[in-house]
């Protein structure tokens, strides 16, 4: 018997729905394939861009999506994807075992394209290790400036007389590694350059706490690495605090749940044993963000306080650009990096997804790794197919706690770790999802509120730990109408099956 207490009374934090976002990147068949088949395609498609991609992504509406990467991002030159495709040049692609020829036809005009039919905001990586300042001045140019200069002609040209307006810019990806091994002193010096040599967009003199510019996202830690991110964090903001300081929004912590070190353990075989490290190994990303959180908190702390009317007080969002399953390699995967999600991965994302809610206070936004055909993807498309994964579910069904007011939720009695709880409310509903962990048991909970409730619905996302959607079988995992809990006004009970997500609404009375 599991408890679980709700409190309604007192608002926590409104949950950013930018924690709901996705990143894509020219890796395996992510893009090419999975998003992009091109106007001559059989495959029913958008100027390009697979339909069956689209429409289902339309039905979550990512609030964000991130490209062009990942480690593509510091090899990818922005004006090798614009113009006619014919006269795009042809690329070739080394990340991650991709090995492959990149034909460019998906660049900026289509990035921009996905994004408004699935209703995302976009977010660009510029290359800052292989590329100039001024090739990151020349991008920003070409898709924000309204009229008039060379660049806003040539977007014009290409399609588009109406500017982008693309807020958000990576600057860098992944620094520590494939982005140039820097120390987090010597990023810090690259980014106060990229950085001061934005230019800025809008008209007149903004003021220090207005939204007026562009949203510019530093490099972040390895999560996965202890010592590292600490001494990366604690560097990178030593190294901003000195005299006055570029502008900033964001700080990209990037975090995977890696379970590559048990060859029995495969993406839909495993153990009891493995299942438990892998639901285990997704709840360190909480840890994880709580010290980040705070080193950021005490990073900015270092920054001298404004002498000027005109500059910020300095202020800096944690952002997780980066999140999610990574399974050992599979040598007859379709391509590179290509991973099946079974139901052990959607209760990890469920995990996961719950962990940026309790925490929107400290996370910002926050990026699934990746969207199509990539690591712990939502989307598998195999030919004409197209596979919607466990992952693609535990996000639709989580859609309604976005911009919603977090509840303190805690499970207050049972086994811990086993069972999962969040809950928040909107417009007069409570949205309460809990998360069974067991791979074997079916467990009872009880739920109790401090206001009377009348119910409304219930979907749950239940299986075999190993469940799987294909292409013979595309629905094997997919949401079901939930049983009706008993009980009513503050008492409530219900029988949760093994493996399995279930999320309720009820009417506040």
């Amino acid at each position: 018997m599991y408890k679980i207490d709700i409190v309604s009374k007192k608002d926590g934090p409104v949950i950013d729905q930018r924690l709901h976002g996705q990143f894509i990147e020219f890796l395996g068949t992510c893009i090419s394939d999975g998003i992009w088949v091109g106007e001559d395609s059989s495959i029913p498609n958008i100027h390009g861009i697979r339909k069956d991609v689209v429409d289902a992504l339309a039905r979550i509406a990512p609030p964000v999506v991130r490209w062009p990467g990942g480690c593509y991002a510091d090899t990818y030159h922005w004006r090798n994807g614009i113009g006619g495709k014919a006269e795009r040049p042809v690329t070739y692609n080394n990340n991650f075992g991709t090995q492959s020829l990149e034909y460019n036809h998906f660049g900026t005009h289509e990035f921009v394209e996905f994004c408004r039919l699935i209703g995302a905001e976009p977010w660009i990586n510029i290359n800052m290790l292989s590329g100039t300042v001024a090739e990151m001045q020349d991008w920003a140019e070409y898709c924000n400036r309204e009229s008039g200069t060379t660049l806003a002609k040539l977007r014009e040209k290409n399609g588009s007389g109406e500017p982008f307006n693309v807020r958000y810019w990576g600057i860098g990806n992944e620094s520590w590694a494939g982005g140039g091994n820097y120390t987090a002193k010597g990023y810090a010096g690259e980014y106060r350059k990229y950085a001061s040599a934005f230019p800025r967009f809008g008209r007149g003199m903004p003021l220090p706490d207005s939204d007026e510019g562009m949203k510019l996202i530093a490099v972040g830690p390895d999560g996965n690495k202890p010592k590292e991110r600490v001494q990366w964090t604690k560097g990178f903001f030593k190294a901003l605090s000195k005299y006055r300081q570029p502008p900033i929004y964001g700080y990209d912590l990037h975090f995977y749940n890696w379970n590559v070190r048990h060859p029995a353990d495969t993406v839909v075989k495993f153990s009891k044993e493995d299942w438990d490290r892998v639901i285990e190994g997704a709840q360190e990303l909480e840890e994880v963000i709580l010290e980040q959180y705070a080193l950021v908190q005490e990073g900015l702390s270092l920054m001298p306080q404004p002498e000027s009317s005109f500059m910020p007080v300095p202020a800096c969002e944690l952002i997780v650009g980066e999140w999610g399953n990574w399974h050992r390699f599979d040598p007859a995967a379709p391509s590179a990096l290509w991973q099946q999600a079974t139901m052990r991965d959607a209760v990890t994302t469920a995990i996961t997804l719950d962990i940026f809610h309790r925490h929107s206070d400290k996370v910002a936004m926050a990026c699934a790794a990746q969207t199509v055909n990539v690591l712990n993807s939502l989307i598998l498309t195999q030919g004409e197919n197209t596979i919607l994964t466990p992952n693609f579910h535990v996000f639709e069904m989580y859609k309604p706690h976005r911009n919603a007011t977090a509840l303190a939720c805690a499970v207050t009695e049972g086994n811990e770790g086993t069972v999962f709880a969040f809950a928040s409310k909107k417009e007069g509903i409570l949205y309460l999802n809990m998360v069974n962990t067991s791979y074997d048991e079916a467990v009872t909970v009880d739920m109790h509120f401090d206001c009377n409730l009348s119910y409304i619905s219930g979907r749950r996302l239940e299986g075999e730990p190993a469940d799987c959607n294909t292409v013979e079988h595309p629905e094997a995992v997919k949401p079901e109408d939930a049983p009706v809990p008993e009980g009513r006004e503050e008492n409530w009970s219900a029988i949760l099956p093994k493996a399995s997500v279930t999320v309720y609404q009820f009417q506040m009375i």
